[in-house]
């Protein structure tokens, strides 16, 4: 049998956590309800979920320019991108 987490989750966190995930379904287009949601389908569960990763795990990126090596008298724009992981 499967375990849940739900019942060791503190109640004033199972509250933000359900706000948050309804907050990530209407950003996406999916119409929750309270209670069991099992009607859904997997890509709009996964949207949902993947909308609350995105949100979660922020990334950062910066651009800057910089003389291009090749052709002299010339700039190029560099972008780097990074994932935020705890």
């Amino acid at each position: 049998m499967a375990r849940s987490n739900s019942n060791t989750m503190i109640p004033e966190a199972r509250e933000a956590m359900n706000r948050f995930k309804m907050e990530a379904a209407s950003e996406v287009g999916v119409d929750l309800k309270q209670g069991y949601n099992g009607d859904l389908t997997s890509r709009q569960a996964g949207s949902v979920g993947g909308q609350m990763v995105k949100k979660m795990t922020p990334v950062r990126s910066v651009n800057y320019k910089r003389v291009n090596r090749i052709v002299a008298g010339h700039k190029i724009t560099i972008k780097y991108c990074v994932g935020l992981y705890t």
